[in-house]
């Protein structure tokens, strides 16, 4: 009796942009099964790749890495890109943990979207090759859009993938990109641009300014790095003051009332306060004078202030400091 030909299986690192989508297009058009996995943490979101898999039909898994993300992004081995970005380093750890995944679950190899010289730092034939040997699965990495370039993978040799159905495609220009997109149908998809905060120069002098200050952080406070304005009062005090009403909804969302102080002015529209693991009386008395500072309230007059500790809610009376005179402790 004939045995049923074993499907071969492939798991791809999906970002949800066109890349992403036409490699595992090109693996399952040869027949392959084809699923996704899709890491996020405070510094990217799946929210791409979701809708990469909704509008495909492709499987696809989420996992949150933030705690083995923050080990490697404190000390990558090849140091950072122009911000807080450490893409090789973040690329070989995301390889090293779908490894895991492809193992456990029986998948045959690993792909990804990378164009060989799309980016002149983190897809060049070495970087990828450091990539490749650092996440612990040097052969078993398919690129099927630069795979004509770049050296045979275990699966071309073993014959699980035709290497005359992948492509070659190289440097940072998108027209075979979009042509390929034509026929696939798909019409659709984001811009090449990335969602990492990494790459985000306000948002990386925050994280910085973070891991100078503090040995240990919440997700939460990973989060508020995107919200509002930081001010750092001295060592182990900070505030975030709210720049608008979504900001003061996300810093309410953030904050640990079981550790963090709140700060609201009562009676003006304005900004929330919020001071991380609290602080000295003298300087949460400075966070809501900047608070009415920013408010609509006049700081030529006291105001009431609302106070929101982990054990006590009090009212202060307090005058306001204009924004121009707190300049100096902006993060």
């Amino acid at each position: 009796m004939n045995q049923i030909p074993r499907k071969v299986r492939a798991l791809g690192l999906c970002s949800g942009g066109l890349d992403s989508i036409l490699s595992a297009l090109v693996l399952k058009n040869q027949g392959i099964e084809v699923e996704w996995i899709t890491f996020e943490t405070p510094f990217f979101s799946s929210e791409k790749a979701e809708k990469a898999s909704g509008m495909t039909g492709i499987p696809l898994t989420v996992k949150n890495i933030t705690p083995s993300y923050l080990d490697m992004l404190k000390n990558p081995r090849c140091g950072y890109g122009k911000y807080m970005n450490p893409c090789m380093d973040c690329h070989a750890l995301m390889f090293r943990i779908a490894g895991g995944i492809m193992e456990t679950n029986g998948f045959d190899f690993l792909f990804s979207g990378e164009v060989l010289g799309q980016r002149p730092m983190s897809q060049t034939k070495p970087s990828l090759r450091y990539v490749e040997k650092h996440s612990g699965y040097a052969g078993y990495i398919l690129r099927p859009l630069s795979s004509k370039l770049l050296p045979e993978t275990i699966a071309e040799q073993k014959g699980l993938v035709k290497r005359d159905l992948l492509l070659g495609i190289s440097g940072r220009g998108r027209k075979e990109q979009i042509k390929l997109a034509e026929n696939y149908g798909i019409t659709e998809y984001p811009a090449p641009a990335g969602g990492c905060l990494l790459t985000d120069k306000r948002y990386s002098d925050r994280l910085r300014d973070l891991f100078d200050h503090q040995d240990f952080y919440t997700e939460a406070e990973l989060h508020l790095l995107k919200y509002g304005r930081h001010f750092r009062i001295e060592t182990g005090t900070k505030i975030i003051i709210g720049r608008t009403r979504q900001d003061n909804k996300n810093i309410i969302k953030h904050c640990d009332l079981s550790t963090d102080t709140l700060i609201r002015v009562k009676k003006f529209p304005g900004p929330i306060a919020l001071i991380p693991h609290g602080a000295a009386d003298c300087h949460l008395n400075l966070a809501a004078s900047i608070c009415i500072g920013y408010s609509k309230a006049p700081n030529d007059r006291l105001s009431d202030v609302l106070f929101i500790a982990p054990k006590s809610r009090e009212i202060k009376r307090m005058l306001g400091i204009p924004p121009s005179q707190v300049q100096n402790f902006l993060i």
